[in-house]
């Protein structure tokens, strides 16, 4: 992928890894715009309100970017939240609603709102962003699990679509990387400024990735090929011993 020049939107871009790609395509010499809802920690960056779980915040913003940005030609959606649920305790399904909302049918709506924009340009790129734990679930997380094998699937099925028509379709699958305090919970979290470095090189390769699998996170994508999913899945099911009464 072409790094330089292009003119992005990054939604779900206000902090964490959204925010530090953005960065890196700036440095680059490309135009990005941030979404998110909270865009007032964004410094240095135009950006534009919009949540996800809302179908006309999302209509409004597509609208407002292209008024501004009538070459855009760079869509990437990682709008996401990261819960914890216990499935013994019936409460958990209001964490399992948000994990869908925001994480899955969010990206959706965001790839449904400018896919018209970039066919009718006939080229550009959408990037969706799924997770490690898409391939291989963290027991503790099942919510956010689905959603993001959800994205993947989509994401699968959107690239075979759009096949031909000048719009490539890349996915992103980070492992754990160390924002919002996940290096708190995850010493093994990727530093990511290190997680960017590794992200840009394989995101601008010839001809250009389908996925983008950093090295710590091919362990979690090739699970079930390489006959470690079984083993894994037994390890990752141990965080479980921290819910209540367990």
């Amino acid at each position: 992928m072409n790094i330089s020049g292009r003119t992005a939107l990054i939604v779900g871009g206000t902090s964490g890894i959204g925010l530090g790609l953005a960065q890196r395509l700036v440095q680059a010499g490309s135009t990005v715009v941030v979404g998110g809802r909270d865009t007032g920690k964004v410094e240095g960056l135009p950006t534009v309100q919009i949540d996800v779980t809302d179908p006309q915040s999302v209509l409004r913003a597509r609208d407002e970017v292209l008024a501004a940005h009538p070459d855009l030609d760079l869509v990437v959606t990682m709008a996401g939240v990261l819960m914890s649920e216990d499935l013994r305790d019936p409460a958990h399904f209001a964490q399992s609603e948000t994990s869908i909302a925001v994480n899955l049918l969010g990206t959706i709506r965001v790839v449904d709102a400018f896919t018209p924009h970039l066919l009718a340009r006939g080229r550009g790129d959408i990037m969706t962003v799924s997770s490690g734990i898409a391939f291989m679930p963290f027991p503790l997380m099942p919510g956010y699990g689905a959603s993001k094998a959800g994205v993947h699937a989509y994401t699968v099925a959107l690239r075979a679509q759009l096949a031909g028509t000048g719009v490539q379709v890349t996915e992103l699958v980070p492992p754990a990387v160390a924002t919002a305090g996940q290096e708190k919970v995850n010493p093994a979290a990727l530093p990511l400024e290190g997680y960017l470095d590794e992200v840009v090189g394989l995101l601008t390769q010839e001809p250009q990735p389908q996925e983008i699998v950093v090295e710590k996170a091919q362990y979690l994508r090739w699970a079930e090929r390489d006959g470690t999913y079984a083993e894994l899945l037994e390890r990752r099911s141990q965080a479980l011993g921290g819910l209540p009464g367990r």
